[in-house]
């Protein structure tokens, strides 16, 4: 049985992922972290991982990029692998979760959709074939209450795009302020907020007389957290070093 613990345990990834949890029997909860320490009846919640009452096997952090540093020390001083699903982190604090899984096991992906993510090695293929005769533009559709954009996922999208076009291309955030035409290199990124919208993803290829789409719609958030739980039970039996979700992919064939 492979002991967890949740950074955002009160939040609302955080408790999706408890009830997920509970239903299985590879994994179970042994504490939960969060700056809201009101208790739950399930398992301890403390306001930092340096309080946990017992080291887990692996950390779920579904939080804020405000709790990466006391994180990564945690994990890093007593070699727990940790699972990052949240998003909205700077230049600055990937560098430190990719510094870390040169010591301990990270498992860092911008989207746990199983979906999502076959999403983006399809978008690596249709790149390779239309690259240099399609314009490309990433579209994100998601809630109203969501703070960063463009969204994690579809900066990933974008990455997953440029990585198959040997890197020459560059995100264009804003063409309100431009007045020229759009530029062969660039990769239009655009987010829209309203209502309830859990997550849509279009990856848009537009060429001479057609365009193909390639689309991902979230029902729930339950698809993020169960894909982050397996990333967990799959992380905590490896060596030190930094996974994504094709590596459970991999695992799954």
């Amino acid at each position: 049985m492979i002991k967890t613990a949740i950074t955002g345990a009160n939040g609302k990834m955080g408790k999706v992922l408890t009830s997920i949890i509970s239903g299985r029997e590879d994994c179970s909860i042994c504490g939960g972290i969060d700056i809201n320490t009101d208790k739950n009846g399930l398992f301890p919640i403390v306001s930092e991982p340096s309080q946990l009452p017992e080291k887990p096997d692996v950390i779920i952090d579904f939080s804020h990029p405000s709790a990466l540093d006391k994180l990564l020390e945690y994990c890093l001083s007593t070699g727990t692998p940790v699972v990052i699903a949240t998003t909205g982190f700077s230049d600055e604090q990937i560098a430190k979760i990719k510094a870390a899984a040169e010591q301990i096991p990270v498992f860092f992906s911008f989207n746990m959709s199983l979906g999502i993510n076959l999403l983006a090695s399809l978008a690596k293929t249709a790149a390779k074939l239309l690259g240099g005769q399609f314009d490309i533009e990433i579209v994100e559709k998601h809630h109203n209450q969501k703070i960063d954009a463009p969204s994690g996922t579809a900066i990933m999208l974008g990455n997953a795009v440029n990585s198959a076009l040997d890197e020459k291309y560059h995100f264009e955030y804003d063409r309100h302020s431009k007045r020229m035409k759009r530029d062969k290199y660039e990769i239009g990124m655009h987010a829209i907020r309203g209502g309830t919208i859990v997550g849509e993803h279009d990856v848009i290829f537009a060429g001479r007389d057609e365009v193909i789409t390639l689309s991902h719609s979230a029902a729930s958030k339950e698809v993020f957290a169960v894909g982050a739980v397996n990333a967990a039970v799959f992380l905590a039996k490896q060596s030190a070093g930094l996974y994504d979700m094709s590596d459970v992919i991999e695992e799954l064939k």
